[in-house]
């Protein structure tokens, strides 16, 4: 022992040593046996699933949008086309400073601040090696210069794609819609697998109505991309399956006839073919241009369209409510008779006015004279108001009512169309549920010469003259003719014909159509002197003159001194021949005034066109429609 203390035990402090390192090499052996054998575990049992990882990580599968189906009109005129265009593109890490480059673009070729807005936004939410679009739609001189200065603008490209093209421009806008950008709101609507890829979808008309026929099926392309994902080459390529083509029933040139035979007025022409419900024309004025929607319209063009006078994008064939004044009459008749409250035969006398019990208040005639004593045939031919006003009280407004919903009036048609109006035919029931009052008798003889709170939109007014054209029979109003799949098959529509309105006899049609006819073809008619001359057919008709505000006691006032605002809507329906319609249509000009001078004459050009056209072998209705028919 040592006189400091005991020696120290380092034969101890080794074995604790050496007992240490022990027991972290056992550890760091262990840990490299687990990472062997994880190491093995993913080489070896799970190599199937991280190869399929990797080669994803490199393999993707981009869409490719389908060709969107065309439409075609009845004679097989092309409607909706996809026309070759030009866009300009830019792919920011080529064209050096961004900025620089689209000021001296804009310089060329008259690129917009709103342009220049979406592009920025554009090019901020994409990689900068993914070209950008700049400007849509280039003309053929835009094209022609950038091609002369290409080699001054890096990164910069033309590239050519399709755009969708409308021939009859703002004559078929309203019937044949236009395509827009898809929204959030869009895709909420619709399967969104269908749409990757695209670009565009329906907004209005027979483009949206038809939008699941007409945008088809997406493609897709499988391509091999870099870590940045830049495409390197394409490994497989599946093709869309293009969208249907759509045959309409709408007759193009009577189409044309319909809007020029409106001039500048404002409003709205239907017809139809009895015999199935195929519109031939619906024309609606004013109008716009739709290819100003299918090319990226701006907000400054979509506030103008807003703003403008008598709303253009107001489609007034199926959205116009207008009162239809006493074209609502022959249906008044058709009540009365079948009811049995009224003879057709029997005269009643019709003086300038009536009151009711216990009022003052005098229900005037147009005809300030009065009409004196007329049968039903007379009253529809003169258009008696007070013959009406007495046939009113007599039938009721519940007969009223059911009558004018079975000639398709207080509810939608059905057409396919978007956004159709229901107009109103007003009923004890409607009152009580919307202001909690009773029906007033006043009410009802308002109603039974088309005015109070009745309304009906074209569409409506042209489907009831073809049932009583019909003889109470008639079909669902419809545009679809058929249409063709991209295999080539053809799916003809079949007309969903209506419910028959069987209480009127055959004589209760006779004696109702016979006024009709008389409205047009006899002296006293409301019509005779516009339309009725040198008529090659007969035409059975009747005028409207719907009040928007209420007329003076005194004398009838001069139009010309009436504000526009404050004039009568004109209207006017027909179908010819009788015996045997082809065609019935329903003419309504907004404050036009005179349904007789100012509708009638409307109705009479696209009777006339239609018919002679039909009387011409090379106008004849065209064959089936072939898989390689247009």
């Amino acid at each position: 022992m040592s006189r400091d203390g005991p020696l120290k035990d380092h034969a101890g402090e080794r074995e604790v040593f050496f007992a240490r390192i022990l027991v972290m090499g056992g550890l760091l052996a262990l840990l490299v046996l687990v990472l062997l054998a994880r190491m093995a575990y993913l080489q070896i049992h799970q190599h199937n699933f991280y190869t399929a990882r990797s080669k994803a990580d490199r393999m993707q599968v981009q869409p490719i949008a389908p060709v969107r189906g065309l439409i075609y009109g009845r004679q097989g005129r092309v409607l909706a086309d996809n026309k070759p265009a030009y866009r300009l593109s830019v792919v920011p890490e080529e064209a050096g400073n961004l900025k620089q480059t689209v000021n001296r673009l804009s310089k060329l070729l008259s690129i917009t601040p709103q342009q220049k807005k979406q592009f920025y936004k554009r090019v901020h939410q994409r990689a900068r090696f993914q070209a950008t679009n700049l400007k849509l739609n280039l003309s053929s001189t835009e094209v022609a210069r950038f091609e002369v200065n290409q080699t001054r603008f890096p990164g910069v490209h033309i590239r050519a794609g399709l755009t969708r093209h409308y021939p009859l421009g703002k004559i078929g806008a309203h019937v044949i819609g236009y395509v827009g950008g898809i929204t959030a709101h869009d895709l909420v609507k619709v399967n969104r697998k269908r749409y990757r890829g695209s670009s565009r979808i329906g907004k209005a008309g027979i483009e949206k109505s038809h939008e699941s026929k007409l945008h088809g099926y997406p493609g897709r392309q499988m391509v091999e991309t870099n870590a940045a994902g830049r495409v390197l080459h394409q490994v497989h390529r599946k093709a869309p399956t293009p969208g249907d083509d759509l045959r309409l029933t709408l007759d193009t040139k009577l189409e044309r006839i319909a809007y020029q035979a409106l001039g500048h007025k404002q409003g709205a022409v239907v017809a139809l073919n009895p015999k199935t419900g195929g519109v031939l024309a619906m024309v609606s004025k004013p109008s716009y241009k739709p290819s100003l929607f299918a090319n990226s319209i701006s907000q400054a063009q979509y506030n103008k369209l807003l703003n403008a006078p008598y709303n253009p994008l107001l489609n007034r064939a199926i959205q116009g409510q207008y009162p239809p004044g006493s074209t609502i009459k022959p249906v008044m008749g058709i009540a009365g008779l079948a009811t049995g409250k009224i003879k057709a035969k029997k005269k009643v006398y019709a003086p300038p006015y009536i009151t009711l019990p216990h009022s003052n208040h005098r229900f005037r005639g147009w005809d300030r004279s009065g009409q004196g004593w007329v049968d039903l045939p007379q009253a529809i031919q003169r258009s008696a108001d007070v013959y009406f006003y007495k046939l009113g009280e007599k039938v009721g407004i519940n007969a009223m009512h059911h009558y004018a919903t079975e000639f398709g009036l207080g509810h939608k048609t059905g057409i396919d169309l978007p956004h159709e109006s229901a107009g109103l035919m007003p009923s004890r029931a409607w009152k009580h549920a919307t202001t909690g009052k009773p029906w007033y008798p006043g009410e009802t003889l308002n109603t039974v010469i088309g005015q109070g709170q009745t309304t009906a939109t074209p569409l409506q007014l042209a489907t009831m003259v073809s049932r009583i054209a019909m003889r109470g029979g008639g079909y669902k109003p419809h545009l679809l003719k058929a249409w063709r799949s991209a295999n080539g098959t053809v799916h003809n529509y079949k007309p969903q014909a209506l419910r028959p309105i069987t209480q009127p006899t055959a004589n209760d049609w006779h004696e109702v159509i016979k006024g009709m006819r008389m409205v047009v073809s006899a002296p006293h008619g409301t019509a005779f002197h516009t339309i009725g001359q040198h008529l090659e057919y007969p035409i059975a008709g009747k005028t409207g003159t719907a009040q928007v505000a209420d007329l003076p006691r005194g004398p009838a006032p001069n139009e010309n001194n009436v504000p526009r605002a404050k004039r009568p809507h004109a209207l006017f329906i027909a179908f010819a021949p009788i015996k045997h319609p082809k065609i019935a249509v329903a003419t309504v000009i907004d404050h036009g005034g005179g349904g007789a001078s100012v509708a009638a004459p409307v109705c009479r050009k696209v009777i006339d066109q239609y018919l002679d056209q039909r009387s011409e072998h090379a106008m004849k209705t065209p064959k089936k429609w072939t898989s390689n028919q247009p």
